[in-house]
């Protein structure tokens, strides 16, 4: 998986809400990126306002 989602995440749902394969979930404290539907396209890093996702 090229993604991650940190700890800085506020949760606000955008990087979910972008998502074209839907591979991001809420979790707890932070949302999560499914590695086995996630196609590494970066849609959810360019919509995260706090800039929580990183590449792995």
């Amino acid at each position: 998986m090229a993604y991650k989602i940190t700890d800085e995440c506020i949760e606000c749902g955008a990087c979910a809400a972008g998502c074209p394969v839907e591979a991001i979930a809420e979790g707890e404290g932070k949302y999560v990126i499914d590695a086995d539907t996630c196609i590494d396209c970066g849609a959810c890093a360019g919509n995260c306002p706090v800039e929580a996702i990183v590449q792995d």
